[in-house]
């Protein structure tokens, strides 16, 4: 992923930059070893030692963390990720590097269309005023409704072809004014895009924004660095918004079936509620000044 440890065009190297960064962010003590006296050089688990818990020989697993062995077989991934203690979720990550590194690809996917359906365009006119948008697998803002772009405060002043709820978050100004949480919402976002591109690191659509990400933050380069893919951001999201003040929004993202990867995001108030009031004024404010969509207007819904 852009001058990020590559190793030449070995189908592994992915795989072992996951292996290397669960090993050492796993300490002796979480898997039951007793450590000797003195300094380890070493931070979490050493080679050897992972090697023996997995059941498998250190020249063996040396090879697996430096791309040069890509046909590992199901029982020595179960063995590591036992090892490792991954959970359901990284363990299936594994298993699909592994996967990917049993493949030889010699050219780079091609970036998936960006073009949103015109039904999916309408379904978010008609969800109003909840804010919606639709999303690619790399968090490329594609459509929206008023909401859907206004709730990202500052978002809109961007060219359409420039939002990305990452790189907003990362590198807009107005990010952590909004969010209460930043933090988190940094940490889940890192891990989805490690997760997505963990199984297509040469795809251009996430290359080029991870390239431009490492290179203009230090909390991406920190985030990216520990290889964590299991980051969920939380149901409830509160923002502290320049136009209508603090809500707190139950989000529901749900994948689209017949796209590249394509997710609509969804966020709701309880009718009644101030966080309700708040939404009918975001919508109302908003859909003089950010209705449009790339590629035309959404088209009306009648009340």
């Amino acid at each position: 992923m852009a001058s990020e440890h590559r190793t030449g065009s070995s189908e592994g190297a992915e795989l072992g930059r996951f292996l290397r960064a669960r090993r050492t962010r796993t300490s002796p003590q979480q898997v039951g070893l007793t450590v000797g006296p003195g300094p380890r050089r070493t931070p979490g688990l050493r080679r050897e030692e992972l090697a023996t818990l997995a059941g498998i020989s250190i020249d063996y697993y040396v090879r697996l963390e430096r791309g040069r062995e890509t046909r590992p077989s199901p029982a020595v991934l179960d063995g590591l990720a036992r090892a490792l203690r991954l959970d359901d979720q990284e363990h299936q990550h594994l298993r699909d590097l592994a996967a990917r590194a049993a493949r030889y690809a010699p050219e780079p996917p091609p970036a998936p269309s960006r073009s949103v359906r015109p039904h999916l365009k309408l379904l978010l006119e008609s969800l109003r005023p909840y804010p919606a948008y639709v999303i690619s697998r790399s968090m490329d803002v594609l459509a929206w409704n008023p909401g859907g772009l206004a709730l990202y405060a500052g978002l809109a002043d961007w060219p359409a072809g420039h939002r990305n709820l990452a790189r907003y978050l990362f590198l807009h100004p107005a990010a952590r004014d909004l969010f209460t949480d930043w933090d988190r919402q940094i940490t889940g976002c890192v891990a989805r895009l490690r997760a997505v591109a963990g199984t297509a690191p040469d795809a251009p659509d996430l290359t080029n924004l991870v390239g431009e990400l490492l290179l203009k933050s230090p909390d991406f380069v920190r985030l990216w660095e520990r290889y964590e893919v299991t980051g969920r951001k939380p149901a409830q999201k509160t923002f502290h918004h320049p136009r209508v003040g603090t809500l707190t929004l139950t989000s529901q993202p749900m994948h689209l079936d017949g796209t590249p990867g394509q997710r609509i995001g969804v966020y709701t108030a309880e009718p009644g509620t101030p966080d309700h009031d708040a939404l009918l004024l975001l919508d109302t404010t908003a859909s003089s000044d950010v209705h449009d969509v790339p590629g035309g207007r959404l088209p009306r819904v009648p009340s």
